[in-house]
């Protein structure tokens, strides 16, 4: 699926630059790429995070896994396949949003290292923020917010990550975050903080 199809095609570049849009929106443009386990506080911290830096007077998305999957990638299945797939995608509208000057906020639980070392890639490696949610299994298993773990270790749901699909953890995230000792409040002001030693945004003032 990475491979060109399309005939006759050319890149446009257009009269307005990343760095006018940037100015417009005085802030710089960041894909903050939330990675853990089902149940680990991805989606909470994301928008968490989104509502902060938008009460800051910032523009922020959230591109959360399970609502990308009702649109864009309604096509994809979890096989390992699949989820690369996915991914990519991601990875490829995360590179649009940076270049807008938006900070994209995603909660993917994208397992595999190789997926994210792509998208990584793809965006950027000044844009791209990778934010491990190191929550405990136990307690990911015990919160099982939508009753997927249970399903998982009944055997109705086959190839999920952390019971029967493996999850590989990042080696040298930007950010780590262990949703068990940490509220998703204090999770968002941990990642602002990483945005402006970065230079997304600016430190508030006192």
């Amino acid at each position: 699926m990475t491979n060109i199809k399309a005939t006759n095609i050319t890149w446009h570049e257009g009269h307005v630059d990343r760095d006018e849009r940037e100015k417009l929106l005085n802030q710089k443009g960041a894909l903050i790429w939330m990675t853990g386990l089902s149940g680990s506080g991805k989606s909470t911290i994301a928008y968490t995070l989104e509502h902060a830096l938008v009460q800051r007077g910032h523009l922020a998305y959230v591109l959360d896994g399970d609502n990308i999957r009702h649109g864009l990638n309604k096509n994809l299945g979890f096989s390992a396949e699949d989820r690369t797939e996915n991914i990519r995608r991601i990875g490829e509208v995360g590179k649009l949003y940076a270049d807008t000057g938006i900070i994209t906020i995603t909660a993917f639980i994208s397992p595999y290292q190789a997926d994210r070392a792509i998208a990584r890639e793809t965006v950027g490696n000044d844009d791209f923020f990778e934010v491990f949610c190191d929550t405990p299994l136990d307690v990911c298993e015990e919160r099982d917010p939508k009753g997927l773990y249970k399903k998982a270790r009944a055997g109705e749901i086959k190839g999920f990550t952390g019971i029967d699909d493996p999850y590989e953890a990042p080696e040298k995230p930007e950010s780590i975050i262990d949703t068990s000792k940490l509220s998703p409040q204090e999770a968002a002001v941990t990642l602002c903080e990483m945005l402006e030693n970065a230079g997304k945004i600016q430190a508030l003032k006192d």
